[in-house]
């Protein structure tokens, strides 16, 4: 007994010896100078830039708040989450922050207190930004007005509350390193992967996740839990890859959220009004030539295979297009690009998922406003005029024809991703 004794305390001793060596390090990188976090107007400007390339505001602003107050509730599988007020209110806010706790939390993903962060605030990307544009962000959000608003606690279940748990997560999936450059690649190569990679945070939705929310398939694409919109592929020809596209498409895609090949909707209407659409065009045209350079798996589309009342199906849902569609979208499903984007040939109607396409026809479609595109043409929702079976047999039909080679649609589908969650 007492030799069993001994070998399970060596085990644990070996054990707790492993988690100590693996155990991810917080990596401390110092200001260059306290000018680098002055409240200059070069630090200041710079830093509002790149709170617009992080989207900061998307999170830490709720719905008709006050900017970067907090207040807005972020819904996920293991519970509701809250983003905290990050004005420069001492009490409720950062303004106790030192540019050193600010660089913690960004690069470590710790609290001022040493609180661990959930990844629901991306420190997983933006371990990428440097000292710099840290300390630029920093001297931003010291200028931005104060306001009291004390942060809400977050909703979590058990043991998704714990910050043992929590450590556990990251000792599986986080690892803070800053940007490295590489060196075979171009400038404006590399500053598209720093953007992308990092301040963009782009793999936080185009990536699917795990049981224990870690994302997996970098840019492979994926469900956004909760919200019930699909981020599609940036990788694969048959979702969103982008790897034919000419640089100026991409760059007049995410600059309006509109281009002769696509239009953007849904989340990533949002991203697209408040954060890409203020960005420089020499820094969309490095996102585009890194977004370009991705890995592409090209499209390889099995034959569908359906029963025999598909030809009913395929009938009703042409009926329902004639009705509803045609004047938009055309008899040949060309429609009028960029205003009314096409059908024929459109990923976003052909991908295995077709959330995305069950979505816009339910809730409608809705371009963002941007300074190129300041009147954009939008769809309506047809939810209120289609039941479940109509809007089935509809996609149906859109994911084949002209051409479209996609698997029917259910109505157990439709009335999956019926309903718009709230905010």
């Amino acid at each position: 007994m007492k030799k069993f004794v001994l070998i399970a305390a060596a085990l644990g001793i070996a054990a707790a010896a492993a988690i100590a060596l693996a155990w991810p390090r917080d990596q401390f990188i110092p200001a260059s100078s306290p000018a680098a976090w002055a409240a200059t107007p070069a630090n200041i400007a710079r830093g509002a830039y790149l709170a617009r390339a992080g989207d900061c505001m998307a999170c830490h602003t709720a719905r008709g708040g006050v900017e970067y107050a907090g207040g807005r509730a972020i819904e996920t599988p293991f519970g509701r989450m809250v983003a905290p007020n990050i004005t420069p209110d001492s009490a409720t806010g950062i303004g106790a922050w030192s540019a050193d706790d600010f660089w913690n939390a960004l690069h470590n993903g710790k609290s001022r207190d040493g609180r661990l962060l959930y990844p629901a605030f991306p420190y997983t990307n933006y371990t990428q930004v440097t000292r710099a544009d840290s300390d630029a962000l920093y001297a931003f959000m010291r200028s931005v007005p104060a306001h009291q608003r004390a942060s809400e606690p977050h909703q979590l279940r058990f043991p998704y509350n714990q910050q043992l748990a929590l450590a556990g997560w990251r000792l599986l999936y986080f690892k803070p390193a800053v940007f490295e450059p590489q060196p075979s690649r171009s400038a404006e190569w590399n500053r598209g992967a720093y953007l992308v990679e990092g301040l963009g945070h782009c793999a936080a939705c185009h990536s699917s996740r795990n049981t224990l929310g870690a994302p997996s398939g970098a840019l492979a694409g994926g469900l956004i839990p909760v919200i019930g919109w699909y981020a599609p592929s940036l990788t694969s020809d048959a979702e969103a890859g982008l790897g034919k596209w000419q640089v100026a498409e991409i760059v007049q895609l995410l600059q309006t959220g509109v281009s002769p090949r696509a239009t953007v909707v849904g989340p990533m209407a949002e991203v697209v009004q408040q954060s890409l659409q203020h960005l420089s065009e020499p820094d969309l045209g490095a996102m585009a030539v890194y977004l370009k350079s991705l890995p592409h798996t090209p499209v390889d589309k099995p034959a569908i295979v359906v029963g025999a009342e598909h030809e009913q199906v395929i009938a009703q849902g042409k009926r329902l297009y004639e009705t509803h569609c045609i004047d938009c979208h055309g008899a040949d499903g060309k429609g009028l690009p960029p205003h009314y984007p096409p059908l024929a040939g459109n990923r976003a109607v052909t991908m295995d998922s077709p959330v995305n396409a069950i979505r816009s026809v339910m809730n409608g479609g809705f371009a963002p406003g941007t300074a190129g595109n300041p009147r954009p043409y939008g769809m309506p929702p047809f939810s209120h005029v289609l039941n479940d079976q109509e809007a089935a047999s509809l996609v149906t039909y859109l994911r084949s024809s002209w051409g479209n080679q996609a698997a029917p649609v259910s109505s157990r589908e439709v009335n999956r991703y019926r309903a718009v969650p709230l905010d």
